[in-house]
This record gives structure tokens, C-alpha cells and sequence, in this order.
């Protein structure tokens, strides 16, 4: 299986996706400029999944508002998709999205970025933070059981923009507003000495 690293240009995708109920073409260099959100899940009709991306869609706006976008990739086709999207949220289903949910059925996004279980031909529950320059700055894989936080996935994306403004680093639980760390002796210093 391919591995990926951090600070790893993180691997170009064009493919058909679904965006307001309609197909389009997506790739990640249309997205350049912007962080990215890459949300890896196994499948579409099935059961932490839909948790997890209406949370991510009804949530969308405030990523945007901090200049990201969310997108969701699974194995399944463009045509499976809509077919989620257009069963209701109360029996399982997605109902409108506000975020582009990919199809990868030849399973090369998942395979090149190192999240393709090749027993099953589902992707793993794989998140990746991409900053603006196409950089790959966070990769987490949860066991399939268990969802991720849209809280946390928004908190590290703040903190990794707030470490490339700044050139500071981001102590334990940062929030935005909290005060950051410069990387050096007299930084570290400063922050304990103020610390509570």
C-alpha cells in the first residue's frame, strides 16, 4: 500500500462528482488556493457514514468561512451517490449536501493516497488536511467503527493556518484566540511564564 507524508505534495484527482445534485468534473488543482478537507469513507447505504457526512455538509459554510473546502470520497460510483443523496436523512440516507462527494470507483484516489483496503475495495475512514500550496499537513485513519469530530477536523485546520501566518506553533488544545508558541527557547519561555 502507498504511503503518504506529511508536508507530501498530496496526489492530483480529477473525477466525477456529485455537487448540488448535479455531476460535475473535480480535481484538486480546481481547489488550489483553498485548504482542503479530503473525507475518505468505506461506502455509501451504510451505517457511521451518513453520521459523518451530514455533519461535515451541514457544517460546510463554516469551513468555507475560513477558507476550506470539505470533500467526501468513498469507492462508490457518481450514480450510487445520488441515489443516498436522494434517500431521506431519517431512514440513513444523505438528503441535500452542501459538499461535493466524489466517485472513485476505479479506486485510484483511494489507492493513491494509501486508504484503499484492498480485501474489500472500500476506502479506510481517512481525513487529510491539504493546505493552499497542495501540501498534505494532517492525516488521521480511524477504524471503521468509529467517527471522526467536525469540531476537531475545524480546530486543526484553524491551528495549521494560525502556525502558517504566524510561524508559531499551536500548544495543546489551541483554540482560535489562544495565543501560540514561538519555536525557540525565549518563545517557550515567554508562553510558560504567562502560562495558567
Amino acid at each position: 500500500m502507498k504511503t503518504l507524508n506529511l508536508r507530501q505534495m498530496a496526489p492530483e484527482f480529477d473525477t466525477i462528482a456529485v455537487v448540488a445534485g448535479g455531476f460535475r468534473h473535480l480535481s484538486l488543482s480546481d481547489l488550489r488556493g483553498r485548504y482542503v478537507l479530503l473525507v475518505f469513507y468505506p461506502a455509501d447505504f451504510s451505517f457511521v457514514c451518513p453520521t459523518e457526512l451530514q455533519a461535515f455538509s451541514d457544517r460546510a459554510l463554516e469551513f468555507r468561512n475560513v477558507g476550506c473546502e470539505v470533500v467526501a470520497c468513498s469507492t462508490d460510483s457518481h450514480f450510487v451517490h445520488c441515489a443516498w443523496m436522494a434517500q431521506p436523512r431519517k431512514k440513513g440516507g444523505l438528503g441535500e449536501m452542501d459538499i461535493p462527494l466524489l466517485a472513485d470507483k476505479s479506486m485510484k484516489i483511494a489507492k493513491d493516497y494509501g486508504v484503499l483496503d484492498e480485501k474489500t475495495g472500500l476506502a479506510l475512514r481517512a481525513t487529510f488536511i491539504i493546505d493552499r500550496e497542495g501540501q498534505v499537513r494532517q492525516i488521521t485513519i480511524n477504524d471503521n467503527g468509529v467517527g471522526r469530530s467536525v469540531d476537531e477536523s475545524l480546530r486543526l485546520i484553524q491551528a495549521y493556518q494560525f502556525s502558517d501566518e504566524f510561524g508559531m506553533v499551536c500548544p495543546v488544545n489551541w483554540k482560535v484566540g489562544a495565543k501560540g508558541m514561538k519555536a525557540d527557547e525565549s518563545g517557550k519561555e515567554e508562553y510558560f511564564k504567562n502560562a495558567t
